[in-house]
């Protein structure tokens, strides 16, 4: 260093390659006129930079500051070194490098390149492939790190030279965009199907006339139709054997996405932002076809966010097509989602009557992100593409570990120091194909970040296929069980970033978790760390009886509380009609013997009861149906001035929640016909006045709440007893960046393992 010249080396790590970084730090640094380069290596991005002290500090300002959008910065550190002199500022080539760099996730179309798309003077006119720096495929075609076009599937399209040029030029907006393509070199688009032709004039053809295809995204392949079609939408309902749940929609823009779903700015925000997730969005005035999402007060909605999609849809000239599109998972109900070409071929056979297709390979599948908006505030109901691989911080160090997560919502993690790093979505493990799946992504997920674990976490389900993973995979490294609401609750605890000496009143209410009784719990009131947890109540057990069977039919759950309430079962009663004489012989045995029973605590399980005492739904034919639709009608939140109220008997420890009053007035109500709205209004008030008054006989007001598990993903239910809690003066955490559901669980896992 000198008077007026100094040397200055940073390694900055984050999510720093794939986002238009080393470009940033040219720019900056050639407008500070400093000297040196930049490269990446496996550790992150490095600089070095000479020039005046002043411009220098300017420069690391920038840097902590200004970085661009996309970027996650996780570290900067500083070193001074000799003066070497030279003069310019390159970009180097990549370096080997030790440490961890972390992978940008996928990013939606860009307005820049959009009004490319839409151009017919600009050369990219069209192109179904068109990307720069600030948004197209990261995560979904990245082989290994560091993040370079040849470590990409897009190796397999070399650049021509306009695009090389405009690859290598700092001013240019593609400079260091490692998807760069054009029609010239990049991938190629196919269309399979009847008539053939132009491959997107052939599959709007296609749309229009009540066809559905297979199009391929950027994280694997959809099936799509027209939504306002009501055959085709339930053909391809049948074909997917999708029973009654929903389907996402999507649209060319807001403005029309405006037309279905109810989209304030808020939503507004999420339907056009980088990440682009389906949006759960009350309807609008324009309807879709019925079999889009029956008995359903809301659409899931998305934003065109890739240029295939957009092209899709068509450009002003194009011949008018469906606004509205059916946007669903390439797959089968319960199966992964399809992504290799090859395969889709084979499994959508049966399914899409053709298919738009690109040679651009997908090496990670990812479906579509899942959100909805309570109040205002982001509640993630399925994290996945734009957000995955994505790290959060975690509060307390954690040796090299890998989460197995839980069954359904798959979702594993890696974790090492202070990071932790969640898969995408994987589903539900309950087939082959699944678990295929489980295995690639976690190995990807590993090469991803150079995690190496030395322990595994899992649920302490004996049965889950996620914990047998775990155990047939140690290869002799420790696995570390958790419980299955303790790790809920840490989860939303370290999403807050809760420290490791901190507890709260943990409160995870879900479908199924098994507890250390051998119980199936889910009507949990814990006093939690991360150490561990102390059961402080519960709902009272009632008799599962024959497990999957009961969660299928929900008039079974409702006889069981009936039984468990000692309320006889009068054929007035619609969930005693609704259950056939025979099966009711069966179950009245079941319950009086406990044969082919397990006592469970779930408050999923009573909202199913409810949800069929007061007439909403009997049978499900996907997971929380009936306490969906419950919510759906329950929404105007018109109690009619009544309420019902749990008994609490807080004479045992833990103390037993006990529904009976409540399940007395449904059936009370139901029987003098109450509508099944203002029943459902007031059971979900219940559950909330619940919540609050075993919080204010169970701790103090300063006393942080913690609220975790399926059930809340229940807006009604969520928004109810966060305001309760508030007005009486309690901290609340909720989920705000990952599922409540299980798809978070795999977090909490490395929290506890972490304390334990």
């Amino acid at each position: 260093m000198t008077a007026d010249r100094a040397r200055r080396r940073f390694v900055v790590r984050g999510v720093v390659q794939g986002v238009g970084f080393r470009p940033f730090v040219y720019t900056t640094a050639a407008e500070l006129s400093l000297s040196g380069r930049v490269s990446n290596d496996s550790s992150g991005v490095i600089i070095e930079t000479e020039g005046r002290p002043v411009d220098l500090a300017e420069f690391e300002g920038r840097l902590r500051g200004s970085p661009p959008p996309l970027a996650m910065i996780e570290s900067i550190e500083r070193t001074e070194i000799a003066v070497r002199g030279g003069t310019g500022f390159h970009i180097a080539d990549t370096t080997g490098g030790a440490g961890r760099t972390l992978a940008s996730p996928d990013i939606a179309l860009c307005a820049a390149c959009a009004a490319e798309l839409r151009d017919p003077a600009d050369r990219r006119y069209r192109h179904p492939f068109v990307n720069c720096t600030d948004c197209g495929p990261r995560f979904t075609i990245i082989a290994a790190l560091p993040y370079d076009r040849a470590s990409t599937s897009m190796a397999d399209f070399p650049m021509c030279d306009r695009c090389a040029r405009e690859y290598h030029d700092p001013a240019d907006r593609r400079f260091h965009a490692q998807p760069i393509a054009c029609p010239d070199c990049g991938p190629s688009l196919y269309y399979t199907g009847p008539d053939g032709g132009e491959p997107l004039a052939a599959a709007r053809e296609l749309l229009r006339s009540g066809g559905i295809l297979a199009v391929k995204g950027i994280g694997g392949y959809h099936l799509a139709c027209d939504a306002a079609n009501e055959t085709a939408v339930a053909e391809l309902r049948r074909r997917k054997r999708r029973g009654g749940k929903p389907f996402a929609v999507m649209t060319p823009d807001l403005a029309t996405a405006r037309t279905i779903a109810a989209a304030d700015a808020a939503a507004a925000a999420l339907l056009t932002g980088p990440q682009r997730p389906i949006v759960l969005l009350p309807r609008g005035e324009r309807p879709v076809a019925a079999s889009v999402a029956p008995d359903n007060p809301d659409l899931g909605v998305l934003v065109a966010y890739t240029p295939l999609h957009t092209l899709l849809f068509g450009l002003p000239g194009d011949p008018a097509g469906p606004d509205v599109l059916v946007m669903t998972s390439g797959n089968r109900s319960s199966e992964p989602i399809c992504y290799d070409d090859v395969d889709a071929g084979e499994r959508l056979a049966g399914l899409a009557d053709g298919w738009l297709w690109h040679n651009r390979r997908i090496l990670v599948p990812c479906d579509d992100s899942v959100v909805r908006l309570v109040d205002g505030t982001e509640s993630p109901v399925r994290r996945s593409r734009g957000y995955a691989p994505l790290p959060l911080a975690l509060p307390v160090p954690v040796a090299p570990t890998l989460a197995a997560g839980a069954d359904l919502k798959n979702v594993c993690a890696v974790a090492d120091g202070r990071y932790v790093w969640l898969s995408q979505h994987i589903g539900d493990m309950d087939d082959l194909a699944t678990l295929r799946a489980f295995d690639a992504t976690e190995r990807h997920l590993r090469e991803l970040t150079g995690v190496h674990p030395v322990q595994l976490a899992a649920d302490m389900h004996p049965g889950y296929r996620s914990t047998e993973w775990a155990r047939r995979n140690a290869n002799g490294r420790p696995v570390r069980t958790v419980q299955h609401h303790h790790a809920h609750i840490a989860a939303v605890m370290g999403e807050h970033g809760l420290g490791p000496a901190e507890t709260v009143l943990g409160v995870a209410f879900d479908g199924t978790g098994f507890g250390p009784d051998g119980a199936v719990w889910g009507g949990e009131i814990l006093a939690a760390g991360y150490k561990g947890y102390r059961r402080l109540a519960h709902l009272k057990y009632v008799p599962l009886a024959g497990g999957d069977t009961s969660v299928r039919r929900p008039y079974r759950m409702a006889l069981a509380h009936l039984w468990a309430a000692g309320i006889e079962w009068s054929p007035a009663i619609a969930s005693v009609r609704a259950c056939p004489a025979a099966e009711r012989a069966v179950l009245a045995h079941q319950f009086e013997t406990g044969l082919g029973c397990v006592p469970t605590s779930s408050m999923g399980r009573l909202f199913d009861a409810v949800a069929s005492l007061a007439g909403v739904r009997h049978t499900v034919e996907y997971e929380a149906q009936a306490a969906i639709e419950l919510e759906g009608i329950s929404r105007p939140g018109d109690t009619g001035g009544a309420e019902y109220r749990f008994a609490v008997d807080s004479g045992r420890d833990p103390a037993s929640i006990d529904p009976a009053p409540v399940l007395a007035a449904v059936v009370a109500d139901a029987a003098r016909e109450v509508p099944a709205a203002v029943i459902g209004a007031r059971f979900h008030a219940a559950v909330a006045r619940l919540v609050l008054d075993t919080a204010l006989a169970r701790a103090g007001p300063d006393t942080t709440v913690a609220l975790s598990g399926g059930v809340f993903q229940n807006a009604l239910l969520l928004s109810a007893t966060r305001r309760l809690l508030r007005t009486s003066g309690f901290t609340v955490l909720t989920h705000h960046r990952l599922p409540p559901n299980d798809g978070g669980l795999a977090f909490g896992q490395v929290l506890a393992v972490a304390a334990g």
